[in-house]
């Protein structure tokens, strides 16, 4: 962690530059593509090709966005990404609706006819047909996508029904190949539009199968060590073939699967709570849930499935000699990773705890910033409680400093809410403010 960024351009900005470059680049070719097509048989009906053209670039967006391609989410973060791919998520509905109301209302005006007729009508197309249940699967799961609906159902469940809206790709690939018009328009259309869904496709097979399980075949990991922490809290160290080969760094995380313990299904998001050293990977749990309760009893020498690493919670951001490392409850296991790198150096640490008993890995933690030189800081209490710690005033108190330092945040997301607007308070430059959330969706 020691090491300080050089270039001018942090790795974030050229992300960003690249994704946005990328979807505007897209969005330009299909804009001329809709040109040189022509006018449907009506105005409406060319009002809705060109929302059906955006449709698809959309769809094709949100593949990429949940393809945990490794240069992206190492910059980016999964937990960014993954909030871009909801709210492009809801701006794909209402394109879809959008581009089917206007269909139908475009053929009912065509054929003099209406809107009611005209939809059972379409439905007897099979081009048109593959659209509609398409677009009906893209509803529903946005139904239960709504926040209010979400919060009430469990994480499997969910899923298990986000995991439709592949079928409903499926099914919109093939009603655009039937779509002559907008598909094969002209031979650089066929081309383009070809080379952009396997690409899409392409990406999403790798980042979210195909590398998974190479890395698992070719690593082998297995569990080699189960310590019990606290009453609640268990670290486990899992071991495999040329762990030192795995591009892992302090302070990202895996999402873990332990087949024969658990359903193969059930998986958890647990930050590396030691920096990686080409022999190991270790994580450290609290019993929240089910799955985490239950790693205390994972049997030493079974296989373990692991995803990732994930996350841009680590030193390739750094802009600054100093760092302030924020970490609340169990969120202090990526800090407790990202001090191990830091061998001598400028650090303070902000450990914030209900009690000094909740203090999750705590002598290792105080081992670590005892041999950078650094300082650490336990609060114990709610935030909020025993003082102002998280407000503008308590972190300008306890580190005068703060603008010139990087911040690195890890926590419960209203610690994380309440540091960050504090960090925007005290006017500390959004580039060296790095935080990280928990959970997938």
């Amino acid at each position: 962690m020691s090491t300080v960024r050089q270039s001018t351009i942090p790795p974030v900005v050229a992300a960003r530059w690249a994704l946005w470059t990328f979807v505007i680049v897209n969005l330009v070719i299909v804009e001329v593509l809709f040109l040189d097509a022509g006018t449907g048989q009506n105005g409406v009906l060319t009002v809705a090709k060109f929302f059906g053209l955006h449709a698809a670039v959309l769809m094709l967006f949100q593949l990429l966005l949940v393809a945990r391609l490794p240069w992206l989410d190492r910059r980016i973060g999964m937990d960014r990404l993954t909030v871009w791919h909801r709210w492009v998520g809801f701006t794909l509905l209402w394109t879809i609706l959008t581009h089917a109301v206007l269909v139908v209302l475009g053929f009912a005006r065509l054929d003099d006819a209406s809107m009611t007729k005209t939809f059972f009508a379409l439905a007897g197309v099979p081009a048109s047909l593959l659209g509609m249940l398409a677009a009906a699967i893209v509803v529903a799961v946005a139904a239960v996508s709504a926040r209010y609906v979400r919060q009430r159902l469990r994480y499997e469940t969910w899923h298990g029904l986000h995991l439709l809206l592949y079928l409903a790709l499926g099914l919109a690939f093939v009603h655009q190949l039937q779509e002559t018009t907008t598909f094969s328009s002209s031979a650089f259309a066929k081309t383009y539009w070809w080379a952009l869904w396997l690409f899409a496709f392409g990406a999403l097979l790798t980042g979210r199968i195909i590398m998974p399980v190479w890395r698992n075949a070719y690593h082998r990991f297995r569990v080699a060590e189960v310590v019990a922490e606290s009453d609640d809290v268990v670290s486990v160290r899992v071991t495999g073939r040329h762990l030192d080969r795995l591009p892992a760094r302090a302070g990202q995380f895996c999402i873990w699967r332990f087949p024969g313990h658990d359903h193969w299904w059930l998986a958890n998001p647990f930050s590396l709570s030691a920096a990686p050293d080409g022999r190991t990977l270790r994580l450290t749990a609290k019993a929240v849930g089910s799955t985490s309760a239950g790693l205390r009893h994972v049997p030493v020498g079974s296989r373990a499935f692991v995803e990732g690493p994930y996350g841009a919670f680590t030193s390739i951001h750094r802009t600054r000699p100093g760092a302030l490392l924020i970490a609340g409850g169990v969120g202090i296991t990526p800090v407790r990773a990202l001090l191990e790198e830091e061998p001598a150096g400028d650090i303070v640490v902000l450990y914030r705890v209900r009690s000094e008993k909740d203090a999750v890995l705590i002598d290792e933690v105080r081992d670590l910033v005892a041999d950078c030189g650094g300082q650490l800081h336990l609060l114990t209490g709610r935030t909020g409680e025993g003082g102002t710690s998280f407000e503008p005033d308590g972190l300008r108190a306890l580190v005068p400093d703060i603008a010139e330092r990087d911040v690195y945040v890890c926590g419960p997301p209203s610690m994380t809410s309440a540091v960050l607007g504090a960090l925007r308070g005290l006017k500390v430059p959004h580039r060296q403010v790095h935080a990280e959330r928990f959970g997938l969706a």
